[in-house]
């Protein structure tokens, strides 16, 4: 119920026959509003709709309308997100969360059946397909039956969640990427709700959630347990954040695409430090970019640090809902909404322009074709420099642009004998070419990009070794339907592209195993072998343990730089192969025309596709309709399950606040360094054989061909926590080389991460970690904050952190601590083997400083700290032990 001061602000409005209300905010300040960024206008709408004096208060609604003064205040303001989206490795901790609070609410003397979600949410599957086969027209069927085999409990309990939650609609595996089944169909752009319209918003746990503001709906990747609080009808809180104007002009040359120009913007606004901020396009620029290419942009938002990367509504977002079959009814109501609102607009109208925090400009003729890489997205290469750049990188020292191989090892070579044939791999040689993820499938223009310089290539002689493992994973159904229809899908498959699973697959680690002999040619020479990928991460260890070098690229590149079978090639002065005739084949020769592209598009990419991909799409297929589910409103937990538990988070939990302890006598479980990821913490790949988890494993029976992912077993804490920094990659500065093994300081014996964590947990020794910059970016894994609780870490002391990993610490009771600007670990002389001690300031407040206690070498000393509790809200989460407990104790009060 809003409060009763903004009821004024209710305003009727008639489409079509139907009167509507809606909040008229342009009625508190015309030229307040009027200056707004688009995107805080939603949070000031969201405000005044959620206004409760409780949650929400009229000072909120006060503080987002003066967001011109305020911006860079650090205040804290409420958001209600209209929705909640979640995947299957975020979804299943999700709903294992809500079964074991049904079990607490119910030991606690509450009703199970009232924990449910209060926000309508959507759980789209698609992050357990695996490439377990390619290039072979049946590789979907088996890669699909195989997915059902390995994730069948999971799949089960899922399905058990989508009939006993209410308001939570599940869309079963196969039917695509959730960010490109949310733009293609999930998406409202406006609600309808009881006859009131307002914007759609929403939040997913998932960090490239961001996808969805290339349509003009405002919403971001948080932590799983913050989506669960949003579920639960909590306001996320946020700090009120800068807005950043992100200016386009110009047009994109004839050969760029939206993948080199988000592979620039995203170097561009890295170096610029847009972390914790809004990015809001504008300018005429705009105007030349198709729906599809801005959620491109938006896609790779977490890749730039922007919270969101935000294009307005105007006719082109019309345009396409018409395009993707949305209907008549619906696309009128939002059209007269937003311009009712002034949340409709035209780039090409600077009048409109609103006043934002800084401003940078971005030329589109500037872009050239483009890949990011060895090891990062930020590290743009254009092609023309790939050659020399990836050689460089060779001889490097090793580090995020190098790999510290010696002169002597620059020409290795290795051969090998692979279907009867013998081959040779080098330095740069592509074994892995994968067009992939949600970024670039879900825009048509290079999709058939490919396919028509994959035609081309074909009719030209040219083939890819058949030892490179290509294959082809869409966001939706509707990619194949006009990849079929326009003719250039059996040139792909010609390729090897053929499809090989509607998932997230390569893009996320699920890129499955290389060929023996591959494999064995690689490590036998050490090789720096390549990925190419039109993915969004390209971390190290994330797509495959074997390819060091990970580049991501457009469609139209993978194709090209399979053809070629290495990057270390000048696509100007070197021929990709011989025509049938003998003649040389450059690129440029198959490279096909922006015209040829638009052409094809407009003639095969029609609503009628879409209609009849999504109307069966929750319908769910053969195998997922299948499976029996118990109708029990609890969960009846299997004992003996590897892949779903009952997590131990509520076990010792009282209706009453628990003490805070100090943080006394603890050891550096880890001490690292910048950029760590939440693929480091938490690696969604496959299970390493030697490993903590594999030993938990085939403990309980399981062979080691039916290990699956990690992030398949997220429903499982005794796997997860032995997951928990089991990276292959992993820099830790106790140990001499990277991987998953630290030192126990007192005996300095060297462990797995989990067997040393058990170690310090039976000593009754509290643990801390140590880090760098950027610490926990990437993906918004709740593991990520989950197995290090589950490990014993009471706190983390980093230089700064990722947004999403900081409040899922937050989320599960784990102190995040900040050095002072221009200290370190390093610059305070800590080696990581000293004992360490907190202060517990009484009381707890918000960015409070602390000091930190050092015992080591017979000597003590102490530096001080900041306490990254942001918000109010922040610090009520840590006060009660977590996000899902502060939830249960408030809906037994309710209760």
């Amino acid at each position: 119920m809003s409060c009763k001061a903004f009821k004024n602000l209710l305003t009727p409005l008639e489409v079509g026959g139907q009167t509507y209300q809606y909040y008229d905010l342009t009625k508190l300040d015309q030229e307040k509003y009027r200056k707004l960024p688009f995107s805080i206008r939603i949070l000031l709408e969201s405000a005044i709709r959620s206004c409760d004096g409780f949650q929400v208060k009229e000072k909120d609604v006060d503080i987002i309308l003066n967001w011109e003064h305020n911006q860079s205040e650090s205040i804290e303001i409420p958001f209600n997100p209209s929705r909640v989206i979640l995947q299957d490795l975020t979804g299943v901790p999700a709903v294992v969360d809500f079964a074991a609070m049904r079990d607490a609410f119910q030991r606690l003397g509450g009703d199970p059946d009232k924990v449910n979600p209060l926000c309508p949410t959507d759980l789209v599957i698609d992050h357990s397909v695996q490439v377990d086969y390619s290039r072979t027209a049946d590789s979907l069927h088996r890669n699909q039956d195989i997915e059902f085999q390995r994730n069948r409990e999971r799949f089960q309990f899922l399905k058990w969640g989508s009939k006993a939650l209410r308001n939570m609609t599940t869309v079963p595996p196969g039917s695509g990427i959730c960010h490109q089944v949310n733009l293609e169909y999930l998406a409202r752009v406006v609600f309808k709700s009881e006859g009131l319209l307002f914007p759609d918003s929403l939040v997913g746990a998932d960090s490239h959630t961001t996808m969805i503001n290339g349509l003009g709906i405002v919403g971001w990747g948080v932590g799983g347990i913050e989506a669960e609080a949003v579920m639960l009808g909590q306001s996320i809180s946020m700090v009120l954040p800068q807005v950043v104007g992100y200016k386009l002009v110009g047009k994109l040359p004839p050969l760029a695409t939206s993948t080199d120009l988000v592979l620039t913007i995203t170097k561009h606004l890295r170096q610029v430090g847009v972390v914790g901020k809004f990015v809001e396009f504008f300018g005429p620029g705009v105007d030349e970019l198709s729906i599809a290419d801005r959620a491109t942009i938006a896609n790779m938002c977490p890749e730039y640090g922007a919270t969101i990367g935000f294009f307005p509504v105007d006719n082109k977002a019309l345009a396409y809902l018409e395009q993707t079959g949305r209907g008549e009814e619906h696309i009128k109501y939002i059209s007269s909404y937003l311009k009712a609102v002034k949340l409709f607009r035209d780039y090409q109208d600077a009048s409109e322009d609103p006043i934002f925090s800084e401003v940078y400009e971005l030329n589109l003729a500037s872009i050239t074709a483009s890949t990011s890489g060895p090891k990062r997205p930020q590290d743009r290469v254009a092609v023309t420099d790939m050659k020399n750049d990836f050689l460089q990188c060779l001889s490097n020292k090793a580090g995020f642009k190098g790999f510290g191989i010696s002169n002597e090892a620059l020409d290795d070579k290795s051969s090998f004998v692979f279907d009867g044939q013998e081959y040779v791999l080098g330095h740069g040689s592509v074994v892995i070419s994968a067009i992939t993820s949600c970024t670039n499938t879900s825009n048509p223009s290079v999709m058939l990009g490919a396919g028509l310089l994959a035609k081309k290539a074909v009719e030209r002689g040219l083939n890819v070794a058949p030892y490179i493992k290509t294959s082809m994973s869409p966001g939706s159904g509707v990619v194949t339907y006009y990849l079929k229809e326009s003719g250039v899908a059996q040139y792909l498959e010609k390729l090897g592209f053929d499809i090989v699973g509607y998932g997230c697959m390569t893009c996320i680690g699920n890129s499955g195993p290389l060929p023996d002999p591959v494999v064995e040619a690689i490590e036998r020479k050490n090789l720096v072998v390549a990925s190419v990928l039109s993915g969004n991460r390209n971390f190290e260890g994330r797509v495959h343990p074997n390819t060091r070098a990970n580049y991501l690229a457009s469609p139209l590149l993978v194709v090209a730089y399979a053809l070629a079978g290495t990057v270390v090639i000048d696509f100007d002065s070197s021929p990709l192969g011989k025509d049938q005739s003998g003649n040389n084949v450059y690129l440029r020769d198959i490279w096909p025309s922006r015209d040829e592209i638009q052409d094809i598009e407009q003639r095969y990419v029609i609503p009628a596709m879409f209609k009849e991909v999504y109307s069966k799409v929750t319908q769910g297929n053969e195998r997922w309709n299948n499976l029996e589910v118990s109708e029990s409103i609890s969960y009846q937990w299997d004992p003996d399950s590897t892949y779903i538990k009952c997590p131990p988070f509520f076990d010792n939990m009282t209706i009453d606040l628990p003490p805070i302890k100090p943080i006394t006598n603890a050891r550096a479980l880890l001490y690292l360094g910048d950029s760590v990821t939440t693929d480091h913490i938490s690696p969604a790949g496959s299970i390493a054989r030697n490993s903590p988890t594999a030993k938990y494993l085939m403990e309980r029976g399981v062979e080691p061909r039916d290990f699956n992912s990690y992030g398949s077993r997220r429903g499982n804490d005794a796997v997860m926590v032995r997951a928990t920094f089991a990276n292959i990659r992993l820099v830790n500065k106790l140990v001499s080389k990277p991987g998953p093994k630290t030192i126990h300081v007192p005996t300095r014996e060297e462990l797995f991460v989990f067997d040393a964590a058990e170690r310090y947990k039976q000593e009754g020794t509290s643990l801390i970690i140590i880090a760098g910059k950027d610490y926990g970016s990437g993906s918004s894994r709740d593991w990520a904050a989950k197995g290090p609780l589950l490990q014993g870490i009471r706190a983390v002391i980093a230089e700064s952190y990722e947004r999403i990993h900081r409040s899922n610490l937050i989320g599960m009771g784990v102190m995040p601590l900040q050095f002072m600007p221009g200290q370190s670990g390093p610059s305070l002389g800590l080696t990581g083997h000293e004992v360490f001690t907190i202060e517990m300031p009484e009381p707890l407040a918000t960015r409070q400083k602390t000091k930190v206690r050092v015992q080591g070498n017979d000597q003590t000393k102490e530096f001080d700290v900041l306490i990254r509790f942001d918000t109010e809200v922040e610090l009520q989460y840590y006060l009660n032990g977590g996000i899902l407990q502060f939830m249960l104790r408030r809906l037994l009060k309710e209760s």
